[in-house]
């Protein structure tokens, strides 16, 4: 049984796509986002991820195909369609019947892709509301991360094979044919509203009626997939609904969402409000039953508290002991007299363990902090084996009210505590790699899929084992011949390309001056022999070099500013300067410099051609 390990090379690399790019994949499942990069590496031959990382910096336009590797933009019109059929004949009509008159619904299509989704669900409220009460009253945000889908969803057009899974009559109603693509009509097209959001790093979107997410959490680990949902529950109205995908089951988040339809994977929110909370409210509105209530249930959790069996002590928010219970007092001997005594003051502070450490780090942190395997001397010199429980305690709107420790009696089972925990995580391994391996097919399903589309097969459904063989083993043999084909078209072209070189360089090689070609920012481009000889460096050493930090007897800065008009004017035919300097041999040179214009295929300018021709200089060695 394997378990997922780091690569720090790796993660060095999902560290700058995050600082530089703005794109955070650190939440993601490393097999598959491994994967999935190294994919990308083969297609331009780097090694590891430390060269790829090197590759990035210097290439840009790389990161663009980098990310259309990553984000597998799968999606279809009714993907799904049973679960879409429950949607519009259930879900629509609940979520209608309870909005007031006129009011608005709201939607969420996260994770949308290449707009599919969204339309769809425009489509489905469309024949539930009608087309212009549509228009009027639904919202539908419509977000991803790949700003290059969200542009193709934005202009809601589709080639006729993707428009396929919507029945006939609705792509009638709902679609324009336009230039050989079908157009989302414009008027419901205005109810979608597409946004890039990152549901890992920004805020969601609040007071939804449904909340539609299908098969993104999978490319999430469970601590990520874990905040996601919690911010899907805060984004929810509490009769709202969550749709996710076919592999997405949520078996271990039960107190945020409870399944509505298992099998479709419709999900319907778990409300947060509890009795105490509802007595607050009635009690701050001058309910006077409520008030004697809410007090009657403060000093039933007080005499709880003081009788639980659990050593138990409470620090308020200024260090000082609030609550101690009876099990705790008589632990380490505490008095009725040391409550409202600073903390640090008692000798529970520090023995058997230094404990105000703990304590400001969960009140710093917000989160439990535990202690494990104290060991401490027992009044008849017995050993006893404690787990203390840092816990902040924490009021309605979040802020810190005070800490609690609790003291737990592990001695009974500290020498099984190690096997214990190694069966536990056994365990717990086990189910995460069972999920993983579901979530894993899933995904390869995917990644098929998306391949068959980009191949434009029409064989959607697998008549038989053997029949899907011999599809493949055809579409492997063509595409065997044309990679040949492409392979000899290139190796001709390269021939091609070093006749050309050679065939320049005997060009330039034939000037009895230097010619020196450079970009619009200085950088050397080409630098012929006679250039070489003049100056002693060769073209390898100075090629991708600014012309203006090269060590040579020659003060090129002089030219800055007539290749710089040259380049501003893009109209002069030739700017010429005469400079001093002192050629390899060590011989005092006046050397005319003559800049023309260089441009590129398309007729703009993108360089500069110096020609360096020694009119005059001393004639002996230097």
């Amino acid at each position: 049984m394997s378990v997922e390990t780091t690569d720090p090379a790796f993660e060095d690399l999902l560290i700058f796509l995050r600082d530089h790019r703005g794109f955070d994949f650190t939440g993601y499942k490393r097999p598959s986002l491994m994967r999935r990069v190294q994919r990308r590496m083969d297609v331009i031959e780097t090694e590891d991820f430390e060269a790829y990382r090197d590759y990035l910096e210097v290439h840009p336009d790389e990161f663009a195909y980098l990310f259309n590797t990553i984000l597998i933009n799968v999606s279809s019109f009714f993907r799904d369609r049973e679960a879409w059929n429950f949607i519009a004949e259930e879900i629509v009509p609940t979520i209608i019947e309870k909005k007031a008159a006129g009011g608005d619904i709201r939607v969420w299509s996260a994770g949308c892709s290449a707009g599919e989704e969204p339309y769809t669900l425009a489509m489905v409220f469309a024949e539930a509301l009608g087309v212009e009460e549509a228009a009027r009253r639904l919202k539908i945000y419509a977000t991803d991360v790949d700003e290059d889908a969200l542009a193709q969803a934005r202009q809601g057009g589709y080639q006729p094979e993707i428009t396929e899974p919507i029945p006939g009559w609705m792509r009638d109603k709902y679609f324009e044919l336009s230039g050989g693509r079908y157009v989302f009509r414009g008027d419901l097209r205005r109810a979608v509203i597409f946004g890039r959001h990152d549901l890992i790093q920004d805020a969601p979107i609040s007071r939804l009626d449904l909340l539609v997410c299908r098969n993104t959490l999978i490319y999430l680990n469970a601590e990520t997939q874990r905040r996601v949902l919690a911010r899907f529950h805060f984004a929810l109205d509490d009769d709202g609904f969550l749709f996710l995908g076919r592999a997405e089951m949520l078996l271990t988040h039960s107190h945020l969402f409870r399944p509505m339809q298992h099998d479709y994977r419709v999900f319907t929110k778990v409300p947060t409000t509890d009795r105490r909370d509802r007595m607050v409210v009635l009690a701050q509105a001058g309910d006077g039953v409520a008030a004697d209530e809410l007090g009657t249930y403060v000093r039933l959790r007080e005499a709880a508290f003081g009788v639980a069996p659990l050593p138990q002590l409470v620090i308020d928010r200024r260090d000082s002991l609030a609550l101690a219970n009876e099990a705790v007092r008589s632990m380490f001997g505490l008095r009725s007299q040391d409550l409202g005594r600073p903390f640090q003051d008692l000798e529970v502070s520090y023995r058997p363990v230094e404990l105000r450490g703990p304590i400001q780090q969960a009140k710093r942190e917000g989160r439990t902090i535990t202690v494990e395997g104290v060991e401490r001397t027992r009044e008849n010199g017995t050993a006893q084996f404690l787990d203390v429980v840092v816990t902040p305690l924490r009021e309605d709107g979040g802020r810190i009210l005070g800490v609690s420790l609790g003291f737990v009696d592990v001695t009974d089972c500290h020498e099984l505590q190690d096997e214990l925990n190694r069966s536990k995580e056994e365990i717990e391994t086990a189910y995460e790699e069972l999920q993983s391996t579901n979530e894993e097919l899933e995904t390869t399903n995917e990644e098929l899929q998306s391949t068959v589309e980009e191949l434009q097969t029409t064989n959607e459904e697998l008549q038989s084992t053997n029949e899907e063989m011999e599809a493949m083993n055809e579409e492997l043999g063509t595409a065997n011949e044309e990679l040949q084909t492409g392979n000899e078209q290139l190796r001709q072209r390269t021939e091609e390309l070093d006749r050309s070189k050679a065939f320049l360089e005997s060009v330039l090689a034939s000037f009895e001056y230097g010619v020196v070609v450079i970009d619009r920012d200085f950088h050397v481009l080409l630098w012929n022999e006679k250039a070489e000889d003049l100056w002693g460096l060769r073209a390898e050493e100075v090629e991708g070099r600014s012309l203006l930090s090269l060590d040579i007897e020659l003060p090129v800065q002089g030219l800055a500013e007539p290749v710089q008009r040259l380049l501003a004017e893009e109209e002069t035919e030739e700017q010429t300067v005469q400079l001093e300097g002192v050629d390899r041999r060590g011989r005092a040179v006046v050397v005319q410099v003559t800049g023309a214009l260089k441009r590129g295929p398309g007729g703009g300018v993108d360089g500069v051609i110096l020609m360096m021709n020694p009119i005059a200089g001393d004639q002996g060695e230097g």
